[in-house]
């Protein structure tokens, strides 16, 4: 993924996190969801125009695709109060999708890093698809996550990236980190205790 994009991937994780904890208006949040989303269609198409028939080019901008697909879902569906059950059902889809990408970058790539990353998103997206597709009453937890993935998965990778650091991060420290997070989503779910009977869901999240 383009390292630009993934920081502004960051960026729509945060805001809609901090929408689901209830401090941003939905609609509000829908804007800039189109302003990500319009930017992760014109990467991919630019770079698979560009890759030559390069197959792992053309793969990698396909996995863009799932993002900008998403927020520009996700903000249609803000600005105009639709129902979030497509955009649930979509990011079930995209979870599936995601462990596939996952087993790619750890089997075909060797790149243990974004293996964990992309398996991580693919939590992610579950939630968004039990919380929108299934309408649980999930969404304070769903918060936490997606706050924390914000800067675990997209923005502080983006960044070390662009500035050339990111191959110097061990594999390991990745592993350390990725189990803090794991430890912290357990911890967080029973702090937030989501309830997982059926309730209306007005705005998206993801």
């Amino acid at each position: 993924m383009s390292n630009v994009g993934l920081l502004y991937v960051g960026g729509v994780l945060f805001l809609n996190s901090i929408m689901l904890l209830g401090k941003v208006e939905g609609k509000s949040a829908g804007i800039f969801n189109l302003f990500v989303g319009v930017l992760q269609v014109i990467t991919p198409l630019y770079l698979i125009m560009t890759a030559n028939g390069d197959t792992a080019a053309i793969l990698g901008a396909s996995g863009i695709f799932l993002f900008g697909f998403t927020y520009l879902y996700v903000g249609i569906t803000n600005l105009c109060n639709l129902d979030t059950t497509g955009v649930g059902w979509y990011s079930l889809w995209v979870a599936i999708l995601a462990i596939g990408f996952s087993l790619v970058n750890f089997i075909t790539f060797g790149d243990v890093k974004f293996g964990i990353i992309w398996l991580m998103w693919a939590f992610l997206w579950t939630l968004f698809f039990i919380l929108l597709g299934l309408k649980r009453d999930i969404g304070k937890y769903t918060g936490f996550v997606t706050l924390i993935q914000s800067w675990v998965t997209a923005a502080i990778p983006a960044f070390l990236s662009m500035t050339g650091l990111w191959n110097d991060i061990p594999s390991g420290l990745v592993w350390v980190i990725t189990l803090l997070c794991v430890a912290a989503f357990v911890y967080l779910y029973f702090a937030a205790k989501p309830v997982f009977r059926k309730e209306p869901t007005e705005t998206v999240p993801a």
